[in-house]
């Protein structure tokens, strides 16, 4: 019989037994025929044409193994039997399942942001050829950064691309943020700047239309837009005739020349690009027509290149670095002072592979990701010893039923088959419900990482990858919780289980009962690895949310204005900010109104070297971090003035440059002393007077840049001292009642003034919070997995109690005949659980001590061995344990003696 026949009798048993059933009741009435016809009796050639057949039952079986593939049909009756078996026993069935998948699909779920962050190539063609271009770690460069994770200036990049051997060619990027809007509340399109190679280098075509080429990006600069196919999908209508139509972008119209395919999301994970436009756009763009490229201190680019045949990325670094000293003596920024220019002219080049795209969302979130991992991994194996303990309690259950087939002649093997087809039908349903969870749980991470300002992008889709990882995880998960209550389920002398001696008692099954002791010990101790995790996330996020900032951010507007599309000249621009200021500070529900450069905690960063009074030069000062406020900035933040005097409407350009220092600025430059009336300087270019700051105040210590930082030495300056005022401005306003209420009347009195002004308002504390995203990630997942781990914990503890406690049936009710009192009962009992406890949870505080050196540099404020995390996981523990042990302890208490004496 053919293969494909044998196959497919497997999975039609039914239709197979009767043809079996009709083909042998054939033979027997053929040769019942024969014998009848040779003179014997009907009922005697019946009984010799079944002798002669032989063993009917046997014969069948033997014809139905030639028609069948035997190891299949094995297969398919054991899952049949495992379904049958788990229909009986939907209550452990369904905490089996509930319990699996969420084990293996919290693993399954932060597997898919690790595969999409850190596993997959990025979708273009032979992406193993691609290499990043940058400085090595601890490379010297000052200047500006106008946009995120840029590493060279346009000078820097066409340096390279002119000398380099390595590449076939380099492609050049910036990433930039596009309002699409004409006036009004901005609506934010994520946009790159890309050189005109940039498609082709990647092999990506465009779907509809054509992407750019070198003449795109030439001095004539056509204009025409590429978008992505989510952006045509979203914006555009998915229109095929969108060839031609012009979108606005900052207030410019560039029509779109092509559609991207929808699986290109560009060169840099966790971010979607929606509209590219060439690099020479940022001159078309720019508000001084000049743009970023001539600047040699402007950092606003990224680059990558494509390796020629033969050339490997360690071979590309080397030349790299081998190029650098002449790439940074023709790139060498012209206000360098002579200690900076020779830091910058040390610096060297790096090639890196590239493969898988370039990610700050990577930098950032890599190491929680994979510590995230490890803690689902300690819930899946919490899950598995808790499931082991449930298949030893089911296995003393169905040993009388083992026995009987071990005496019929059952291989121990084949009996472990069986079991091991149960736990792989609940591994299986776990891991197909996981699967399920495993797509929620991802995508409401990434829809957690995102906000308003910050867009996160990744695709999390159900690749090969992640399903092997979820089939993995089922096939590991069915051998970690099966296999071992297989073998012991099989190991027993059929007679001793038929006869059901010893059963019960306080000697039955000690060595099986030691090992669900022991299963139940490293669950305590993987649930205290977690619940300690948990506390030390959960108390390092209350720190931070709790640091002293140095200023108010409850009841804080921040109003943002983009007026650049209003045209104002430059010399009008400080009256329209202090116009602005005032329309603001009018609104109903605003106690007071500040114009500032920079928000605290915002993201943006100046700084230089200042020199004290009296010194050579700045050059050999200390480094300084600065910001431009207008009067009243201190009074609204409500950070406190120590001393001197706020700014005032006589500090303006024409006026003696001054500033307010905070503390730590006073003490390091001036040892603590009342710095007011005291004057510093800092470093300008080369060749360039070094402006003076007379100090006219000392204001309290505030965060800058990070709520993990340490205060750090800051000078504001008037913000009406600023020479060159740009095309935006940014207001800070206190407000009562809730902030939500001023918003609408704030961007109403900012588009009365001019309706081409974009605006957007959004709560300060909103911003601090958003700060602390990871920090929240972090203990919001850590919490639940320590939430999940200490139920797994409790489940556990209670069954193996439960079990102990009906194992010692007549033994406890002996005790209680004696004169046992409830009491002592309970305290028998109970000293179990303790016994549990004392084994698993110094081993838990070992693994918790060691886990922690991995978290420590994600800790703020606590050290990675923190006491009273330790402690007040350990006491949670306890009474863990103390509740789950108490419900059978008093059920032990409860039995009357006598009938459990005569039940026995």
């Amino acid at each position: 019989m053919s293969w494909y026949r044998r196959w497919r009798n497997v999975f039609r048993p039914e239709r197979l037994d009767d043809e079996l059933e009709r083909e042998l009741q054939y033979h027997l009435a053929e040769t019942v025929d024969r014998l009848t016809e040779a003179g014997w009796p009907e009922r005697e050639a019946m009984r010799e044409a079944r002798r002669r057949l032989g063993n009917y039952t046997l014969q069948k079986e033997r014809t139905r193994a030639m028609n069948v593939a035997g190891w299949l049909d094995e297969t398919r009756a054991d899952v049949v039997f495992g379904l049958r078996q788990l229909r009986r026993n939907p209550g452990f069935a369904a905490v089996a399942i509930l319990s699996l998948a969420l084990g293996i699909g919290a693993n399954t779920a932060i597997f898919q942001l690790v595969n999409a962050i850190r596993l997959k190539t990025l979708p273009v063609q032979q992406p193993e050829q691609l290499v990043t271009i940058g400085f090595q770690e601890g490379a010297t460069r000052a200047g500006w950064w106008p946009t995120r994770d840029a590493v060279m200036t346009h000078t820097v990049w066409s340096e390279i691309r002119g000398r380099q051997q390595a590449f076939s060619e380099m492609l050049g990027w910036s990433a930039a943020r596009f309002n699409l809007a004409d006036g009004g509340e901005p609506r934010m399109a994520e946009g790159l700047f890309v050189s005109g190679n940039f498609f082709r280098l990647l092999g990506v075509d465009a779907m509809l239309g054509r992407t750019f080429t070198a003449e795109d990006d030439s001095a004539a600069c056509p204009a025409g837009a590429v978008v992505s196919y989510a952006f045509w999908q979203r914006e555009l209508g998915g229109d095929a005739g969108v060839l031609g139509r012009s979108v606005r972008l900052d207030g410019h119209a560039v029509p779109v020349i092509g559609v991207t395919p929808p699986a290109f999301f560009g060169v840099e994970v966790g971010r979607r690009y929606d509209v590219a436009v060439p690099l020479c756009e940022d001159q078309v763009m720019s508000e001084d027509g000049r743009g970023r490229a001539p600047d040699l201190a402007a950092w606003w680019m990224s680059a990558m290149g494509r390796l020629k045949p033969g050339w490997t990325v360690q071979k590309a670094d080397a030349h790299l670095r081998a190029l650098s000293a002449e790439v940074m003596r023709a790139s060498l920024p012209t206000g360098y002072q002579t200690e900076l220019a020779k830091r910058f002219l040390a610096n060297r080049l790096t090639a890196v592979a590239a493969e898988k795209g370039t990610s700050g969302l990577r930098a950032e979130y890599e190491r929680p990701l994979w510590l995230l991992m490890a803690a689902t991994g300690l819930v899946l194996l919490i899950a598995c010893a808790n499931l082991a303990n449930l298949l030893l309690a089911r296995a003393t259950v169905r040993a009388q039923e083992i026995a009987v087939r071990l005496a019929i002649g059952a291989s121990r093997w084949r009996l472990i088959r069986q079991l091991l087809a149960e736990s792989l039908l609940l591994a299986m349903s776990g891991a197909m419900l996981g699967a399920g969870l495993a797509l929620g749980l991802s995508r409401g991470l990434i829809s957690f990482l995102s906000t308003a300002g910050n867009p996160v992008f990744v695709d999390v889709a159900l690749d090969w990858q992640v399903l092997s990882f979820a089939a993995m995880l089922s096939l590991i998960t069915c051998v970690l919780f099966g296999l071992l209550p297989a073998w012991r389920g099989t190991r027993l002398a059929p007679a001793s289980a038929m006869r059901g001696g010893g059963a019960r008692g306080a000697t039955a099954g000690r060595e099986q009962f030691a090992l669900r002791r022991a299963l139940l010990a490293a669950q305590v101790a993987l649930s205290l690895v977690l619940l300690v995790g948990a506390l030390l996330f959960v108390r390092s996020l209350h720190n931070l949310m709790t640091v002293d900032t140095g200023f108010q951010s409850q009841g804080i507007l921040a109003v943002f204005v983009d007026y650049s599309r209003a045209h104002y000249p430059l010399e009008r621009r400080a009256s329209i900010a202090k116009e602005l200021s005032n329309r603001l500070a009018g609104v109903p529900g605003v106690l007071s109104a500040a114009h500032v450069d920079m928000i605290p905690l915002g993201g943006g960063t100046w700084d230089n070297l200042v020199g004290v009074q009296n010194a050579a030069v700045a050059g050999g000062g200390r480094t300084a971090f600065f910001n431009r406020v207008s009067p009243g900035y201190f009074r609204t933040l409500g950070t406190r003035l120590a001393a001197g005097r706020d700014f005032n409407e006589q500090d303006t350009l024409t006026a003696p440059k001054v500033a307010i220092v905070n503390e730590v600025f006073a003490k390091r430059l001036f040892g603590g002393a009342n710095p007011v009336g005291r004057t510093f300087h800092m470093a300008a270019g080369a060749g360039q007077a070094e402006p003076v700051f007379e100090i006219v105040g000392l204001a309290a210590n505030t965060k800058y840049e990070s709520l993990k930082e340490e205060f750090r030495p800051i000078a504001y300056f008037p913000i009406a001292q600023n020479a060159r005022p740009g095309g935006n401005a940014t207001f800070l306003l206190r407000v009562t009642g809730p902030v939500g209420r001023v918003m609408g009347a704030a961007q109403a009195a900012v588009v009365s003034m001019n309706a081409a002004m974009g605006v957007e308002c959004r709560p300060l504390s909103r911003q601090l919070e958003e700060s602390l995203l990871r920090e929240k990630l972090l203990a919001l997942l850590s919490g639940a997995f320590g939430f999940l781990a200490a139920l797994l914990a409790t489940l556990g503890l209670y069954g193996v109690i439960a079990y102990m406690v009906a194992r010692r049936r007549s033994e406890i009710g002996v005790r209680i005949a004696l004169g046992a009192n409830r009491v002592q009962v309970i305290r028998l009992v109970l000293r179990e659980a303790l016994l549990m406890l004392a084994i698993g949870l110094p081993v838990g505080l070992l693994l918790s001590v060691w886990a922690g050196q991995a978290a420590a540099s994600m800790l703020y404020g606590l050290p990675a061995q923190d006491l009273v995390s330790l402690a007040g996981a350990s006491l949670l523990l306890g009474l863990i344990a103390f509740v789950a042990s108490y419900v059978p302890a008093r059920r032990a208490a409860a039995l009357d003696p006598a009938s459990t004496l005569r039940g026995e």
